[in-house]
């Protein structure tokens, strides 16, 4: 009981020093639709945790870039959004978020199975590491400043997408499997493969998805843009990918499309 009420006293003081303006919270729903579809209770616990956020992660600007609020708040409201109902203890493995004004090229090898070396540059609109720093582009988050813009093009999210894969690898491996109890994470694997080859043949076959044909590339990163559809366009994902969308809502305790 002591422990908790030191918790619970220090979390207090965190949000207080943390207090995110009237002003700026609401600009930040105005310019993110699918969060302000929230309901008030969520929207409270969401800016508290954002506040907590603010408190234990380091932003760090490159090349010039500079951190305003408004950049931070952006990003801190987009991340907790997947652990409002989890807790930020997901995000505990790294405390460093590197922030770019543009998209980075990042020098890639793999060697295939012929043994040749196979080198090439990769545009990155954001990068999760084990351990951190996590990178994001400020251009890929930023929106318009136009209101008649908010929204626009909503599907697409590198921070949720970014901070999907910090979950994934919380348990030391990116393989679109975040740490489950052995029972659930069998039920999860048998799910998740079964979805992602149906999704694969999809778009072998060049159909429309609402999820991002990227994740055709790999399941750990099919689970990043199916956590990004899931939380941005709820309602869609859950006509199109009934058992994603529920696999997703009974891991975090959300079940957006129905807000």
């Amino acid at each position: 009981m002591i422990l908790k009420a030191l918790r619970d006293w220090r979390e207090r003081r965190a949000v207080e020093r943390r207090a995110i303006p009237d002003a700026l919270w609401q600009l930040t729903l105005l310019r993110y639709p699918f969060l302000a579809q929230r309901s008030e209770a969520d929207l409270a616990e969401l800016r508290r945790l954002c506040s907590l956020f603010l408190e234990r992660k380091e932003f760090h600007g490159v090349n010039g870039f500079e951190v305003t609020d408004e950049v931070a708040v952006a990003v801190a409201a987009q991340a907790c959004l997947p652990v409002l109902k989890l807790g930020l203890g997901w995000y505990d493995g790294f405390v460093g978020i590197v922030m770019h004004e543009g998209e980075v090229v990042a020098q890639r090898r793999y060697e295939d199975e012929d043994g040749v070396v196979h080198e090439y540059d990769e545009e990155l609109a954001g990068e999760a590491m084990e351990g951190g720093p996590l990178m994001l582009s400020w251009n890929a988050i930023a929106v318009s400043n136009d209101p008649a813009q908010f929204g626009v093009d909503e599907v697409f999210n590198v921070v949720i997408h970014e901070f999907a894969h910090v979950m994934d690898m919380r348990d030391g491996l990116a393989d679109g499997v975040p740490p489950l109890e052995a029972a659930e994470r069998e039920r999860w694997i048998e799910v998740i493969d079964a979805e992602w080859a149906r999704f694969c043949e999809r778009v072998d076959a060049g159909e429309p998805t609402l999820i991002d044909p990227y994740g055709a590339e790999a399941v750990e990163e099919f689970f990043a843009v199916a956590v990004e559809a899931f939380f941005v366009a709820p309602a869609a994902m859950r006509s199109e990918e009934p058992a994603m969308y529920a696999l997703l809502a009974g891991f975090f305790r959300q079940d957006p499309a129905s807000t």
